[in-house]
């Protein structure tokens, strides 16, 4: 064999390695499949060597375009651009979404399993994982108005998954998602979120104090992160060319607590965390919540759990995209809708025991009644004397106690506004429950004996005291008011209202039912609140025609707060508030009823009829002919699916109504035929892509 010169042996050698390093390259680019993708959707998607090339509609003639770049070695976002007068602007560059994912134990021994909360996760060992990206593969898919870009190769401690980004036609809004699962039992979580670059993308940073008023901050590379209390959890990063808005779901992301505190959800800077290197903006939670019970998120075993955020692209500074922002929650309103008020009930605000007998100064007008009134609400009931007060006396600390509640909601109480009086007892029933009587009544929750039931008194008129269940129930009767079962199946009411549903006191149509709020919270799941559906559900089959109304379940109320994201509200079928001196009553009987619906504000059903009855009706439904469901929806997120949920005594039916073709704002009328043949009843639910809802109550068939 002849022997090479040392010259044709190197260049053997180049052309070797050239080849070589080819082939890795070749194998080691990320496949994009398409086959999912419909390309008459409105729609770009180009694919060249280890990029992703993507432009959506974001109104009627502009665009959005991002560049993805797969290469393991370089930022996923490679561009990010918005079209102004047609002309795409580059608004930033070189964008890596990055995710903390932070750990805990789940206590699934001591209490109610999953349906936990009062839970001190952090006071247990947790431990932070940044997640790590591998981009292995991806997909573009479209479902319905939507795109998706699924990332394969994403991985924190024993969770792993993928990044899904989802474009949604019409809006310059994109979701950013880590989608992760783990197979260990036991698990709760929490995470922080972000847009990251090695040097700064942002001129300036932007956002709204809690006050409202709009502030920017230059930005310098050596800036330290910093976490930043403000308005609308949105924060915004701002170029020459735009902004970037960068928020989470406004109710999904805020797991339940006692205080609806602002706890600086969001952040900007380099080395966030002392885990992530570079400049980022982004949301994240106080691992320490209000020092409480501090649940986290639940994460049972091979849930998809959704660390995700929002963003939103503009050739507008920092401002006008919020303005934008703002508009899928109403400026944090709930909004007026004709024929109904809203209702927000379970407020410990303790204003009477903390400022008016304890003799402080008083505003013409206190906070916490401007933060309702801002938000949008007509009608406050209150949970008061929840750990304070004197409720089972002595009785002249209690009549005082209640006197001076009912005269600062009297006082408080007109125009549009009413604030009504409401306590949390925990007597006498088992668990705990809200009371709402229909004007003020004076009544003590202790009788010894010789003390009779109700006697006159010269100040306050008919005074009562309470024994037992009996002499409750006989109250709720005599004075015509509701009770029902707070945070059922969690925290106090643990096992309630199961343990009591064959009483008498249960069986009563003064027991309106039950209450709403999402505990516990899971970021797997497409609903808030699963644990009311389930029971809502049970009691709709136990044959007892009882309601679910939203609750709150706060205490501090204040400006400064996060207030949106804690609050719930409920639409009462109501033309005119009543006056606070002739009593409330016509409030009472829509909840009795059961004509209203509840929301966290995003998603409206203004109409619900089942073959021309309204939710609380009962109906007769033949065999022979189809029903007829008729509702409107109006909504700012884009929609991702209503249900229909019937049962029949025993067995839960899910008729389930695709809804991922809508785009922002808007609004659509549904007339769907079912056979509900067998069925005892239906109700309806709606969801949106940041999981806000609304829901109906029942509608009862004979």
């Amino acid at each position: 064999m002849p022997i090479l010169s040392k010259q044709k042996a190197a260049c053997f050698f180049l052309i070797a390695s050239a080849i070589l390093l080819n082939a890795n390259c070749i194998f080691a680019q990320t496949t994009v499949s398409l086959q999912g993708f419909n390309k008459n959707n409105g729609v770009t998607v180009k694919t060249v060597g280890s990029k992703i090339d993507l432009t959506w509609p974001v109104g009627t003639t502009e665009h959005g375009r991002v560049v993805f770049d797969l290469d393991k070695n370089n930022p996923l976002f490679k561009s990010i651009q918005a079209t102004s007068k047609g002309a795409y602007k580059e608004i930033a560059a070189n964008l890596n979404p990055e995710f903390i994912l932070t750990i805990g134990k789940r206590d699934l021994i001591s209490q109610n399993g999953w349906n936990i909360f009062f839970d001190r996760v952090p006071l247990k060992p947790f431990k932070a994982y940044n997640v790590e990206m591998d981009k292995t593969n991806a997909a573009v898919k479209t479902e319905g108005s939507r795109t998706i870009v699924s990332i394969n190769g994403v991985k924190a401690s024993t969770f792993s998954g993928h990044i899904e980004v989802t474009f949604y036609n019409g809006s310059p809004l994109f979701n950013v998602a880590a989608v992760m699962a783990t197979d260990v039992d036991s698990t709760a979580i929490v995470y922080d979120a972000g847009l990251v670059s090695k040097n700064p993308a942002w001129s300036k940073i932007g956002w709204a104090k809690v006050t409202d008023e709009f502030t920017n901050a230059t930005v310098s590379a050596t800036d330290t992160s910093r976490n930043v209390e403000v308005k609308y959890r949105t924060i915004i990063g701002q170029t020459v060319n735009g902004s970037v808005a960068v928020f989470p779901a406004p109710h999904q992301y805020f797991y339940p607590l006692d205080e609806a505190f602002n706890l600086k959800f969001t952040w900007y800077g380099t080395n966030y965390r002392k885990m992530i290197p570079g400049f980022g903006i982004g949301i994240r939670q106080d691992l320490y919540g209000d020092h409480r019970y501090v649940p986290w998120f639940n994460a049972p075993p091979a849930t998809r759990q959704r660390l995700n955020f929002f963003c939103m692209v503009s050739p507008a500074d920092g401002q006008n995209v919020l303005e934008q922002v703002k508009k899928f929650t109403h400026n944090d309103q709930f909004i007026p809708l004709p024929g109904y008020k809203t209702m927000a009930s379970h407020f410990h605000n303790e204003y009477t025991t903390s400022v008016l007998l304890k003799g402080k100064p008083v505003e013409d007008e206190p906070e916490y009644v401007r933060v309702f009134k801002t938000l949008g609400v007509n009608i406050v009931h209150l949970a008061e004397f929840h750990g304070g007060g004197h409720p089972k006396g002595p009785d002249e600390l209690r009549l005082k106690e209640l006197n001076t509640l009912f005269k600062e909601c009297e006082k408080e109480s007109h125009g549009s506004f009413l604030l009504l009086p409401g306590e949390e007892p925990n007597e006498f029933f088992g668990g705990h429950w809200l009371e709402f009587f229909p004007k003020p009544v004076y009544w003590i929750m202790s009788r010894k004996e010789g003390v009779p039931f109700v006697a006159e008194d010269s100040r306050f008129g008919k005074v009562y005291h309470i024994h037992d269940k009996d002499d409750m129930l006989k109250l709720l009767e005599a004075e015509n008011g509701l009770a029902w079962t707070a945070h059922a199946r969690t925290k106090g009411s643990t096992g309630y209202p199961d343990l009591y549903k064959n009483e008498a006191f249960y069986k009563s149509d003064h027991f309106n039912g039950a209450a709403w709020k999402n505990i516990p919270a899971d970021l797997s799941t497409v609903r808030m609140g699963k644990r009311v559906f389930d029971l809502m559900d049970d009691m709709n089959n136990w044959g007892l025609k009882k309601k679910v109304l939203a609750e709150s379940d706060i205490f501090t109320i204040t400006q400064q707060n996060e207030m949106y994201a804690h609050v719930n509200i409920n639409y009462l079928k109501l033309n005119a508030l009543p006056e606070y001196k002739n009593g409330w009553q016509p409030i009472l009987d829509v909840l009795k009823s059961g004509n209203f619906f509840s929301t966290t504000g995003e998603v409206l059903i203004p109409t619900f009829k089942v073959n021309g009855a309204e939710a609380g009706s009962t109906i007769k439904v033949t065999s022979a002919t189809k029903s007829i469901v008729d509702f409107s929806v109006k909504w700012t997120y884009p929609l991702n699916f209503a249900e229909l949920i019937t049962g029949d005594g025993k067995n839960v039916y899910r008729q389930k109504i695709d809804l991922t073709n809508t785009t922002a704002f808007g609004s659509q009328t549904f007339h769907i035929p079912m056979n509900l043949k067998g069925k005892t009843w239906i109700r309806l639910e709606v969801w949106d892509a940041a999981v806000n809802g609304a829901f109906t109550q029942t509608v009862w068939l004979d």
